[in-house]
């Protein structure tokens, strides 16, 4: 079969053509998801972002000053807020969502009302939470255009749950993530910029033998993956900052390429800890070489995989007292 010539567009010509390929970084809106425990200053956090309007599920924002929809009793009332903001004028610079985890029944409603059952469970073989998707694969669709219509910010608040997870490697273990049904999260997280886990400082004193935690009173902002909670960023961020968005903001604005020797460096520090070192040591020496994003990339997995082994596996607690890293859920 001949294949047919390539559809012009109506003003005469392709649009992927060689002349209109452009090159560097684009400087766009950020998408954000910021998820923790509660109480610790999500919604306060989200408020500090430029001239933001809430789209509130839940009643956690009475105590803040900031404008703000009425709360969606629909599923369709959450798109037409979007709706609105991206086709009418306004002085808004942030949409926040707030929260995710309770605008998920509206989702669930809306899905049970298109195919006439009683819950999303009533569906055979997880049919539901697949409808689910594809609705929130729809909300991101709105977000994106109101993104590029009127260069917004979007921040998504969630709660955070703590969730087993079954690794053939190391045996199960438990860390935080959204809470969130991993269908409709996994969604969220791949077209978001960051997801950031905002918590308690907490350090851990031994006293006679035994340990305790106690509370600094300092909130931070987690950036990085580990065994512990889900976090990622795509700014090359420090992996912990103070719980404010002027410090994230700025952060994120004083990103530069990542010096290729400082990720080098980092990665051999990391490899003696590995149970399996060849992988890694083969990896960075035929693959990532001297490759910024490349390093990067496998600085990301090796850290991972490290967090996981001693997850799995943590070394002794030395008797000196000592300042703790995040309580980290860990253990079969």
């Amino acid at each position: 079969m001949a294949l047919k010539p390539t559809q012009k567009s109506s003003g005469g010509g392709s649009r992927m053509s060689l002349a209109n390929i452009t090159r560097g970084k684009q400087d766009r809106p950020l998408r954000v998801i910021l998820y923790g425990v509660e109480g610790v200053g999500k919604s306060t956090f989200a408020s500090q972002a430029p001239n933001p309007i809430f789209l509130c599920a839940e009643d956690g924002t009475s105590h803040l000053d900031v404008a703000r929809f009425p709360s969606p009793r629909t599923w369709s009332e959450v798109l037409e807020a979007i709706r609105v903001l991206t086709a009418e004028d306004h002085v808004f610079k942030t949409l926040v969502i707030d929260t995710l985890d309770w605008l998920e029944p509206l989702c669930w409603h809306y899905v049970c009302q298109q195919n006439s059952k009683q819950s999303i469970e009533d569906f055979s073989y997880g049919k539901g939470y697949l409808l689910a998707m594809e609705q929130w694969r729809q909300l991101i669709g709105h977000l994106e255009n109101l993104s590029r219509t009127r260069r917004m910010h979007t921040v998504m608040v969630a709660h955070a749950a703590i969730r087993r997870v079954d690794d053939p490697q190391t045996g199960p273990f438990d860390r935080y993530r959204m809470k969130l049904h991993e269908k409709s999260a996994d969604v969220l997280r791949e077209w978001v910029d960051a997801i950031l886990f905002a918590r308690h400082e907490v350090k851990t004193i031994e006293r006679n033998g035994k340990a305790r935690g106690v509370s600094s009173g300092v909130r931070l902002l987690h950036t990085t993956w580990t065994a512990a909670y889900d976090a990622k960023n795509r700014f090359d961020l420090p992996d912990t900052l103070p719980l404010a968005w002027d410090e994230f903001e700025a952060a994120v604005r004083a990103h530069v390429p990542a010096d290729p020797e400082r990720l080098r460096a980092e990665i051999l520090e990391l490899i003696p800890r590995l149970n399996d070192r060849t992988k890694a040591e083969k990896a960075l020496k035929e693959w990532a070489g001297s490759d910024p994003a490349r390093l990067a990339q496998l600085l990301d997995k090796v850290r991972s995989k490290v967090a996981i082994q001693e997850a799995a596996n943590p070394p002794a607690k030395q008797a000196s007292s000592k300042e703790d890293a995040p309580p980290e859920p860990f253990g079969p």
